[in-house]
């Protein structure tokens, strides 16, 4: 499956547009790794720890992003937007949402 942020794919042509299609993860984040990660702002450095959980979740949109566009008999998702959010109590969940257009190319 091919994925761009962008509304074209060099030397393939769109030959039908599917739909929009969306990858959405929530995921919370634990004590611990709040703990650990506010010792190392305390400190200063990088959070290995929310880099990780981040990466998991952008990972996790993507993936659900093909396979949605794959069940409507798509190979590439096209304008490829990639959002993230806080949400819940002391925003303590981090939404990851992808969104693009479904396409078929030739």
């Amino acid at each position: 499956m091919l994925v761009t942020t962008t509304n074209s794919i060099e030397g393939k042509k769109i030959i039908e547009y599917k739909s929009v299609v969306f990858g959405e993860v929530i995921t919370g984040v634990n004590f611990v790794k709040d703990f650990m990660s506010g010792i190392r702002d305390f400190v200063g450095g990088r959070s290995k720890t929310y880099e990780k959980e981040l990466t998991q979740a952008r990972d996790g949109a993507l993936r659900e992003l093909m396979e949605n566009a794959a069940s409507l008999g798509a190979n590439a998702v096209v304008g490829i937007d990639i959002d993230y959010e806080v949400l819940g109590q002391g925003n303590g969940m981090l939404m990851v949402t992808a969104s693009g257009t479904a396409v078929v190319t030739q």
